[in-house]
Protein backbone atom coordinates (compact mmCIF):
# COMPACT_ATOMS: atom_id res chain seq x y z
CA UNK A 1 0.00 0.00 0.00
CA UNK A 2 1.20 3.05 -1.11
CA UNK A 3 1.81 5.70 2.13
CA UNK A 4 3.32 8.95 0.48
CA UNK A 5 0.40 10.77 2.05
CA UNK A 6 2.62 10.15 5.44
CA UNK A 7 5.15 12.73 4.77
CA UNK A 8 2.01 15.28 4.54
CA UNK A 9 0.35 15.07 7.19
CA UNK A 10 -0.39 18.26 9.70
CA UNK A 11 0.96 15.61 12.42
CA UNK A 12 4.73 15.17 11.15
CA UNK A 13 7.04 17.21 13.90
CA UNK A 14 4.59 16.96 16.22
CA UNK A 15 5.38 14.94 19.58
CA UNK A 16 3.35 11.47 18.95
CA UNK A 17 2.26 11.40 22.47
CA UNK A 18 -0.29 13.97 21.53
CA UNK A 19 -1.81 11.12 18.98
CA UNK A 20 -2.11 8.58 21.60
CA UNK A 21 -4.13 10.03 24.64
CA UNK A 22 -4.51 7.79 28.14
CA UNK A 23 -8.49 8.02 26.87
CA UNK A 24 -11.19 9.00 24.06
CA UNK A 25 -12.15 12.24 26.34
CA UNK A 26 -8.29 13.50 26.03
CA UNK A 27 -8.11 13.15 22.05
CA UNK A 28 -9.47 17.34 21.40
CA UNK A 29 -5.73 18.24 21.02
CA UNK A 30 -4.82 15.62 18.24
CA UNK A 31 -8.20 15.79 16.61
CA UNK A 32 -7.47 19.39 16.22
CA UNK A 33 -4.02 18.77 14.15
CA UNK A 34 -6.48 15.96 12.15
CA UNK A 35 -9.00 18.91 11.32
CA UNK A 36 -6.42 20.94 9.45
CA UNK A 37 -4.54 18.07 7.75
CA UNK A 38 -5.20 17.69 3.97
CA UNK A 39 -4.39 13.84 4.16
CA UNK A 40 -7.12 13.48 6.95
CA UNK A 41 -9.38 11.21 4.87
CA UNK A 42 -5.87 8.77 3.81
CA UNK A 43 -5.24 8.68 7.20
CA UNK A 44 -8.51 7.33 8.29
CA UNK A 45 -8.86 4.89 5.63
CA UNK A 46 -5.13 3.08 6.98
CA UNK A 47 -6.22 3.15 10.54
CA UNK A 48 -9.77 1.19 9.22
CA UNK A 49 -8.10 -0.74 6.61
CA UNK A 50 -5.15 -1.75 8.87
CA UNK A 51 -7.16 -2.05 12.10
CA UNK A 52 -5.34 0.56 13.81
CA UNK A 53 -6.01 -0.72 17.53
CA UNK A 54 -4.37 2.85 19.44
CA UNK A 55 -4.22 6.57 18.99
CA UNK A 56 -5.92 9.09 16.58
CA UNK A 57 -5.79 8.55 13.03
CA UNK A 58 -7.50 10.57 10.69
CA UNK A 59 -9.25 12.88 13.53
CA UNK A 60 -11.12 9.27 15.04
CA UNK A 61 -10.34 7.63 18.11
CA UNK A 62 -10.05 4.01 18.27
CA UNK A 63 -13.57 3.84 19.60
CA UNK A 64 -15.50 5.71 16.37
CA UNK A 65 -13.36 3.55 13.85
CA UNK A 66 -14.81 0.73 15.72
CA UNK A 67 -18.27 2.35 15.32
CA UNK A 68 -16.92 3.11 11.56
CA UNK A 69 -16.32 -0.60 10.74
CA UNK A 70 -19.77 -1.42 12.14
CA UNK A 71 -21.44 1.03 10.16
CA UNK A 72 -19.96 0.24 7.06
CA UNK A 73 -20.60 -3.39 7.47
CA UNK A 74 -24.02 -2.66 8.04
CA UNK A 75 -24.18 -0.37 4.94
CA UNK A 76 -22.56 -3.46 3.13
Amino acid sequence: MKQSWRHRGACRGIDPEVFYPPDDDDAEAAKEVCGQCQVRQACLEHALATRESDGVWGGATERERRRMIRQRRRSA
